[in-house]
């Protein structure tokens, strides 16, 4: 994994790989900063006394730790599994999973250039991963918003390639938002006049859809890449259904879910 620092930070969550476990602690290798090795003392495997290590770790096995020191004139890094919980284990996980997927997309835009991929980093790589955060993050928001690479500065004949890739490989985020509608409608053909005014809007948006719950409940479903997005399609479909309604004498009324 392309790292800007050689060593961890203290307190940082790393990814590593036990190799080696003795009564007293683990020797791990850190597989995010070049398989250096770090050690976790028996102390700081597990909560209480651990009677058997073994119980706890295991040769080959993929665990998630927290950087407790880092000794770089002397190589040594300490580590704990005990500081860890599942929650920030699954995130670090699925982080770590996200940074491997997005060196390799970073590989096939330099293969796609005919360039080597270290010259990437250099030319544009590094400021994507201080801009986005890290290259996963780039790689994701590039394929939601195309556009955010020039509103963020960059420039350069790459940026054509990096799009191309990152919209084939990666799934943008979303967010999903709702409420409910309830429409009333007095005239003899009311019944048509709410279903139309409900084509209406969700043919307003690609991004709406709209359930059926009961007469008179509609439910109205969003899903964008944030949630300012979400939000915005949200009042305008509904505002769209609401006028359609008095247009034609009904009502409509939007309720945001648990309000």
């Amino acid at each position: 994994m392309v790292r800007t620092s050689e060593f961890p930070e203290e307190s940082e969550l790393v990814v590593c790989t036990v190799q080696n476990v003795k009564n007293f602690g683990a020797f791990v290798t850190l597989d995010e900063y070049g398989g250096k090795e770090g050690f976790i003392h028996i102390r700081d495997v597990a909560t209480g006394w651990v009677k058997y290590i073994r119980d706890y770790v295991r040769e080959g096995q993929k665990i998630v730790c927290k950087v407790l020191g880092v000794d770089m004139s002397k190589g040594h890094i300490d580590l704990s599994l005990k500081s860890v919980n599942e929650h920030q284990k699954r995130e670090k996980i699925q982080q770590w999973k996200n940074e491997n997927k997005a060196e390799k997309l970073m590989e096939i835009v330099a293969e796609r250039m005919g360039k080597d991929t270290s010259a990437l980093y250099d030319e544009f790589g590094y400021d994507l991963m201080e801009t986005y955060g890290n290259l996963f993050n780039a790689f994701e928001q590039v394929a939601a918003h195309p556009e955010s690479l020039e509103e963020e500065g960059f420039s350069g004949d790459w940026i054509e390639t990096f799009i191309e890739v990152a919209k084939e490989n990666v799934t943008p985020p979303h967010v999903q938002i709702d409420g409910y509608l309830e429409m009333t409608c007095p005239a003899p053909d009311g019944v048509d006049r709410i279903r139309d005014a409900l084509l209406a809007g969700a043919a307003s948006s690609k991004r709406v859809k709209i359930q059926y719950i009961g007469a008179p409940r509609y439910r109205v479903v969003v899903m964008a890449p944030d949630y300012k997005i979400a939000e915005e399609e949200l009042k305008n479909v509904t505002a769209a259904i609401i006028d359609k309604m008095q247009e034609c004498g009904g009502k409509a009324t939007f309720h945001r879910e648990g309000k």
